[in-house]
């Protein structure tokens, strides 16, 4: 089944009473209770592209949409590792609405790199409320931008005030917001970020992803059409070029974190089907599944290629509590980062894959039948993990590694 395109989706509700979340404890709690609840439905969801709506309506009631507010806004301000942490857990139940906060994650921390006070205390205060913000994605080549960093959307000065123009693909989150933020290039030539009230006018979301995994974070596209911006809501990422931080890096630890989710659903899965429905080969001389030898070996690879990046993942997160505790985060600890969230990204790549891959050739045929739905973990494995290539990963790990060379400062970095 694939997307009907709609052209006036649904707008998203506006946020009920929302929980109040003041410790990384609490929050990682939080993250248990809606994954137990998310979990039972996932299958369905991904079957019948059925939008999460009303778990997202749950996630910002929780308050885990708060939980990187800085302490001094009013928000728990967990640390990077707990983050994380919420990501795998959200994830292993349903990689696709996991997925679809992490750009609202991702905005705040540039709010946080270089908004005014004024704008943190103005947009800080709408996502404590249960607003959820959701990008816009970067162009399609056919809209003549040569990469993804090269931005085709325009905000111009007119004599009516400013106005946003242009197009965006893969703009997960965006659907279910009620900000749009989008990167686009102001008259100066500068890289500017817009934060698009949801209902403005000219604004219109398209609901027309229809990729073969990943099938509910509506990830499709955005369209801007002389839209009028308040000054007040224009951010100056072109700033963002020449500071070291960890912007980039942790755009890449909520990637890595999706990945890894993805992985310990479909291992899990794996060990329960050989348990409850798998036989044993003829040649094995057993009377379970679960008893096969060579099936058990498998099974312990699994478990150890998959702790290996959980332990990467983990130490990343560290790393990166430790680097914002310092007074000042320097170009090299910035590359730190970088390399450490890449390895990471590499093992949860190369695990996500192989679990739900492997799935299939450990549980027997039956485990093959649509009913069960389990080929969900490897196609959402398969079109997440295409957001950036492990090839340039392992490039930038060699390069630093080996020249000295830090990485360039994005956010696939």
């Amino acid at each position: 089944m694939t997307a009907r395109p709609s052209l006036h989706p649904r707008l998203p509700s506006p946020p009920g009473p929302v929980k109040r979340i003041t410790t990384d404890t609490e929050a990682i709690a939080a993250a248990h209770r809606l994954a137990s609840d998310f979990a039972a439905g996932a299958s369905e969801r991904d079957r019948h592209r059925i939008l999460p709506w009303d778990e997202l309506d749950r996630w910002s009631a929780s308050g885990l949409g708060t939980i990187t507010v800085p302490r001094a806004y009013g928000g728990a301000q967990v640390s990077y590792s707990t983050l994380a942490e919420v990501f795998v857990i959200l994830n292993a139940a349903d990689s696709s609405l996991g997925q679809i906060p992490q750009n609202h994650f991702g905005l705040l921390g540039v709010l946080r790199e270089i908004g005014t006070d004024a704008q943190k205390r103005r947009f800080y205060g709408e996502v404590l409320a249960g607003r959820r913000l959701g990008n816009a994605g970067p162009e399609r080549k056919a809209d003549g931008a040569a990469t993804i960093l090269h931005s085709g959307t325009r905000l111009r000065a007119t004599e009516n005030g400013l106005r946003l123009t242009g197009k965006r693909f893969y703009s997960t989150g965006a659907l279910f917001a009620h900000r749009i933020p989008v990167r686009a290039i102001n008259d100066e030539g500068q890289a500017v970020q817009v934060w698009v009230p949801r209902e403005a006018p000219g604004l219109t979301v398209i609901d027309d992803w229809d990729a073969f995994g990943q099938r509910t974070t509506a990830s499709g596209t955005v369209v801007f059409d002389e839209v009028a911006v308040q000054a007040d809501d224009v951010l100056p990422v072109w700033q963002l070029a020449d500071r070291s931080g960890l912007f980039g890096p942790t755009s890449q630890l909520l990637q890595a974190s999706i990945d890894q989710g993805i992985a310990e659903a479909a291992v899990a899965d794996a060990q329960r089907f050989v348990h409850e429905r798998s036989r044993p080969w003829v040649d094995s001389g057993v009377e379970h599944a679960y008893d096969d030898p060579y099936l058990i070996a498998d099974i312990g690879r699994l478990q150890m290629d998959l702790h290996a990046a959980r332990e990467v993942l983990r130490e990343t997160g560290t790393l990166f509590d430790a680097l914002a505790a310092q007074a000042t985060i320097s170009a090299d600890d910035s590359a730190r980062a970088s390399v450490a969230v890449a390895e990471a990204k590499v093992l949860t790549t190369r695990i996500a894959l192989l679990a739900s891959e492997k799935l299939f050739e450990l549980a027997g045929s039956s485990a093959t039948r649509a009913a069960h739905n389990l080929d969900r973990h490897w196609r959402n494995a398969r079109v997440h993990t295409l957001h950036d290539p492990v090839r340039w990963k392992l490039h930038l790990i060699g390069n630093y590694r080996l020249n000295g060379k830090l990485p360039a400062r994005h956010s696939w970095n």
